[in-house]
């Protein structure tokens, strides 16, 4: 048995984590890299090895760190099946689609603007290469398990709830008499939205996600500190712009404003938009999904009420430009993509960002080198579109909103497991954040544990 490193293994991004058994092949998630340039260049470079020679692709969520390079690798030869949850499916296909659209609208204007470093511009994969590549899911049983391959190589596989996004799961392995265990993504026991993950109790070898491995969520109320943004940024007639993951994070959003609403603490009249169609297709797979949320059936269903949904592009465009007019109105915009990197956020942020009466928050976790990241920390100006843009609005970063455990929280679910692992993996953060993690599982609980390298394979 060995387990191969092909991503998330020294940065935030990119998971991708090979176990081989032999006679069959299995990829633990198949994530894009986003952020630095670097390691955005990573998406070209391939896997290292044949697609064609993986089985299967266990897909813990839908984020497209985590998903969105599957795409590239049915195009380059895979043809096995992916498992998923269903509402991973669902949210993959949402998700999947736009990134195609937004590359190959990212390469038609390179091309049409002479600013392409190549003599074409290409997509890393198409709208076409990706509605290919969904017809590789396969549900999951109700149960969450199943068993893949024969003999020696048989795995018995169970996919356990973590919380942090509909349909997001841990995933266990057991085959060769070992189990190794991969944590997706850990959500939060305080989550808006989703309930806190499920325990694991035992893993010989355990891979661990470390998005926040070196900080603690603020104390704030969310709710409280949405409300003070609005009402500070609306006295000096500005609006406020919320960058937001289509996926999860807008819906929390929309929680929260409602619930604002019926505190009375957002006036009824104050506009409310939501310029996502991403966003707004996976609201109403959140309602379908309702069954997995910790909110009642009634709230879940009343997240778009009163919401205006921009639909066209056309209309983003003219709505940003009102909002950045003396005489605009103040109002609320929901836009993607979360950290800034593309979509339409990005035609608020050219006309909002120079005027220092509007606010920009960002309510989620913002990937080193990612135009949302170097606004959090400070950045006075920003470039967009092939040109540098002022940032003169009031920015901030909401991290109450985010999804994914913070260090206590995954100290807590580490300590679920009834008996210490015999290796421990910590994976999927920043190098201080990760080390940081090592630290504390070394320390607190004795357990022995490293940060592997990008492309290192071990034997288990």
């Amino acid at each position: 048995m060995k387990l191969s490193f092909l991503g998330a293994a020294d940065c935030v991004t990119g998971s991708r984590h090979l176990l081989d058994l032999g006679e069959q092949r299995l990829l633990l998630d198949c994530g894009l890299f986003q952020g630095y340039k670097q390691l955005r260049e990573r998406n070209w470079a391939g896997l290292g090895l044949a697609a064609a020679s993986i089985d299967a692709v266990l897909l813990s969520h839908a984020h497209l760190d985590h998903s969105g390079y599957i795409p590239a690798l049915r195009s380059q030869g895979f043809k096995g099946q992916i498992f998923s949850t269903g509402a991973t499916r669902d949210l993959c296909e949402v998700l999947l689609l736009d990134s195609a659209h937004l590359q190959e609208e990212d390469a038609r204007r390179a091309n049409r603007q002479g600013t392409s470093k190549h003599a074409k511009a290409l997509p890393l994969y198409t709208v076409n290469d990706t509605k290919k590549a969904l017809t590789h899911f396969v549900g999951l049983p109700r149960d969450g398990r199943l068993k893949l391959g024969h003999g020696e190589s048989q795995a018995e596989i169970r996919f356990v709830p973590v919380g942090h996004l509909l349909g997001a799961c841990a995933i266990s392995i057991s085959a060769q008499g070992k189990t190794l265990v991969y944590s997706g993504d850990i959500g939060r026991n305080n989550d808006l939205l989703m309930p806190g993950p499920q325990r694991i109790e035992a893993a010989d070898v355990l891979l661990i996600e470390s998005t926040y491995g070196n900080r603690l969520h603020p104390a704030e109320d969310v709710q409280t500190r949405l409300a003070q943004i609005l009402r500070n940024t609306f006295k000096r007639g500005g609006s406020v712009l919320l960058p937001s993951f289509a996926v999860g994070r807008a819906q929390s959003l929309l929680l929260v404003l409602q619930r604002l609403r019926e505190t009375g603490e957002l006036a009824q009249d104050v506009p409310i938009y939501l310029d996502s169609p991403m966003a707004a297709q996976a609201t109403q797979l959140t309602i379908k999904h309702k069954k997995l949320l910790r909110i009642a059936a009634s709230e879940a269903a009343g997240l778009c009420e009163g919401v205006q949904l921009v639909t066209k592009g056309a209309d983003s465009l003219k709505l940003a430009a009102s909002l950045a007019s003396t005489r605009g109105r103040p109002s609320i915009v929901i836009s993607a993509s979360g950290m800034a990197t593309g979509g339409r956020v990005l035609n608020y942020i050219e006309t909002l960002a120079p005027q220092a009466r509007h606010h920009i928050a960002f309510p989620g976790f913002q990937v080193g080198g990612s135009r949302g990241a170097k606004m959090v920390e400070g950045a006075r100006e920003i470039k967009l579109h092939g040109k540098y843009v002022a940032v003169n609005a009031e920015v901030s970063h909401l991290e109450g909103f985010s999804g994914h455990a913070d260090a206590d929280g995954l100290m807590a679910w580490l300590r679920g497991f009834k008996k210490a692992p015999s290796q421990v993996f910590v994976v999927h953060g920043e190098p201080a954040a990760s080390d940081a993690l090592r630290s504390r599982i070394q320390d607190e609980l004795g357990w022995p544990v490293r940060v592997p390298q990008h492309g290192e394979t071990v034997e288990l």
